[in-house]
C-alpha cells in the first residue's frame, strides 16, 4: 500500500498545472516532476501525469465542440483515427521502454517541449515561410506527433499547431478546438493503455486529477487579471528550470 504522505504536494501541483493549462499550457511541466519528486519512477510518473491531466483536455474539447473543424481541407474523420492510432503506439512504446533508457531520454524530451513552448506562435510562422508540405507528409507528421503525444506529450498542442500552419492559413485561434480534440484523442488512447497495463499510480493520480480540474476552473478566472505575457514568461521559466533539473539529475 502506498503512503498518503505525498498527497498534499501533489494536490498543490495539480492546482497549479490545471491553472497553467487553462491559461497558457505547460501543465505537464508541473505534474510530471512533482510525481518524480515524491518517488515515482519516471515511466509511472509520466503515465500517472497523463491520466491526471486527461479530464481537463476532455472538458476543453467539450467546451470547443461548436468550433471543431478539419485542417487544410482534411476532415476530422481522417485526422481522428490517425491521432488515436498514434497515441496508442506511443503509449505502448513508453511501456516497453526500459526505465533506465527513459531516464536518459526524458531530459531531451523536456528540452524539446521547452524549446517548442518558447517558440510558440513564432515557430509556426517561421516554418510556414520556409517549409512547404503536401497532404501525405502532413498526415505522416500528424501520426508521428500523435505517437509523441502518447509517449510523452509535452507541448504536443503547440507542435501540432506549428505543423498545421504549413498547410492551413487559418488563424491559430480558429484551430484551438481541433487541436484540443486531437490531443485528447492521442492522450485518451494512452490513458486507456496505461490503465490496462497497470502503469498508473491511482492514489497519486486521482488526487492530482481532482485538483487539476479545480485549478483549471479557477485558473481560467484568475487569468483575466494577468497579462498573457506574464503567464507565458512564468511557464517558460518553469519549464526551463525543470529541464535543467532533469539534466542535472543524470549526473
Amino acid at each position: 500500500m502506498h503512503t498518503l504522505t505525498p498527497i498534499l504536494p501533489l494536490v498543490l501541483a495539480g492546482l497549479l498545472a490545471g491553472a497553467m493549462n487553462a491559461v497558457a499550457g505547460g501543465g505537464s511541466f508541473v505534474t510530471f516532476p512533482a510525481l518524480v519528486l515524491v518517488g515515482l519512477p519516471p515511466i509511472a510518473a509520466n503515465a500517472t501525469s497523463t491520466v491526471a491531466l486527461f479530464p481537463g483536455t476532455i472538458a476543453s474539447t467539450w467546451a470547443y465542440r461548436a468550433d471543431l473543424r478539419g485542417v487544410a481541407g482534411i476532415s476530422l474523420k481522417v485526422l481522428l483515427p490517425i491521432s488515436l492510432a498514434g497515441g496508442l503506439i506511443g503509449a505502448i512504446l513508453l511501456l516497453v521502454t526500459p526505465g533506465a533508457a527513459f531516464d536518459n531520454v526524458i531530459p531531451w524530451l523536456l528540452l524539446l517541449a521547452t524549446l517548442t513552448f518558447i517558440g510558440g506562435r513564432n515557430l509556426g510562422a517561421w516554418l510556414s515561410r520556409h517549409v512547404r508540405i503536401g497532404r501525405v507528409p502532413f498526415l505522416l507528421i500528424q501520426f508521428l506527433l500523435s505517437i509523441y503525444g502518447g509517449y510523452f506529450g509535452g507541448a504536443i498542442g503547440l507542435m501540432m499547431m506549428a505543423v498545421w500552419t504549413l498547410l492551413d492559413a487559418a488563424e491559430l485561434k480558429a484551430m484551438g478546438g481541433t487541436r484540443t480534440a486531437l490531443v485528447s484523442a492521442a492522450n485518451g488512447m494512452a490513458v486507456l493503455c496505461f490503465a490496462v497495463a497497470g502503469a498508473v499510480r491511482w492514489p497519486e493520480g486521482l488526487a492530482m486529477m481532482a485538483s487539476t480540474i479545480a485549478g483549471g476552473y479557477y485558473g481560467a478566472r484568475f487569468a483575466r487579471l494577468l497579462p498573457p505575457a506574464v503567464l507565458r514568461v512564468f511557464v517558460i521559466l518553469l519549464s526551463a528550470t525543470v529541464t535543467i533539473a532533469f539534466f542535472a539529475r543524470r549526473h
